[in-house]
């Protein structure tokens, strides 16, 4: 009885996997899994996506009968023609149909396509790997701070990273430094990403531990920010990951080394914004419990947070 208990476990588990690497297997660069998504997210692109498609061939043909018309009409002596004037508007009126309909499939490709690699993107974003500076935690995903955290991922150069340490760690003239415990009340988490030279990502806990704090700093110490901070690990799916966005931002004119990017992600998963510079600490502590709390989708929250 146990041996069969035991088989019939082993042919779900079997059958289990078997399901799971089915929709793991890529076609196009995106895995079944993906397009799936997609497609329940817009369940009715296909169909609009044919319509607009056989929309267009029709008018394509149409197209082309009008025109012989038109040129029969032009050169004269067929009776079985209408005038010049009216085969002109069948043609004008068949080449907007091909071209508009036309026009309507491709965006729906290209939107298709937008969703395909927002999808893809934010499942690789799932499976980065951090390790929390509060090593008795040991390496978690992004996945696992799901409704537990927010996540804000700063990546930089050198100066940056260093600028960013300060912020966190350090006393800044007169001023008591109390992020790191207001940024934990709010659950929002910080990932550093140092950059090199040629925008690679590297390890970035030994740049973190020995930054060396300016005139203005004082009191540093790089293990105040511990239970708000997380070093990346896999460093190659992280460049994997941030390749686009740094693509993006020095298409606009960023020095992303200097400014830096941000990229603030939801407890739901989604991002939120990326920006450059550094993290806008004070919206952070003031705003995140309203930008993605109980009020905006997040049921969970409202015994901490207050709302339905």
């Amino acid at each position: 009885m146990q041996s069969s208990a035991t088989n019939h476990y082993r042919t779900v588990v079997s059958s289990s996997n078997e399901k799971e690497s089915a929709l793991g297997e890529k076609l196009n660069g995106y895995t079944v899994k993906q397009r799936l998504r997609e497609e329940v997210e817009s369940p009715f692109r296909k169909v609009r996506l044919a319509f607009f498609a056989f929309s267009s061939a029709s008018a394509f043909v149409a197209l082309y009968f009008s025109a012989l018309v038109a040129l029969k009409a032009n050169i004269g002596g067929y009776s079985d023609v209408p005038p010049l004037e009216e085969a002109l508007v069948q043609v004008a009126i068949n080449t907007g149909g091909a071209l508009g309909f036309g026009a309507l499939a491709v965006r729906e490709v290209k939107v298709g396509q937008g969703n395909l690699e927002r999808i893809a993107k934010g499942g690789l974003l799932a499976r980065l790997v951090v390790e929390p500076a509060a090593e008795v935690l040991g390496k978690r995903t992004l996945k696992e701070y799901r409704r537990a955290s927010r996540v804000v991922i700063a990546a930089g150069g050198a100066e940056y990273i260093r600028r960013l340490a300060m912020s966190l760690c350090s006393d800044q003239l007169a001023d008591e430094n109390i992020l790191p415990a207001a940024l934990a009340n709010v659950d929002v988490v910080i990932v550093p990403v140092l950059l090199d030279e040629d925008c690679k990502v590297v390890e970035t806990k030994s740049a973190w531990r020995s930054a060396k704090p300016g005139d203005n700093d004082r009191n540093f110490d790089s293990s105040r920010a511990d239970e708000v901070i997380a070093f990346p690990t896999v460093l190659a799916m992280w460049q994997e990951y941030i390749d686009s966005d740094i693509e993006t931002a020095k298409g606009q004119g960023f020095d992303v080394l200097s400014k830096g990017i941000t990229i603030t992600v939801k407890k739901n998963g989604r991002i939120l914004r990326r920006a450059t510079g550094l993290p806008p600490f004070g919206d952070m502590i003031g705003m995140m419990e309203v930008a993605d709390g109980s009020l905006f989708g997040m049921p969970g929250d409202s015994e901490r947070y207050g709302g339905p």
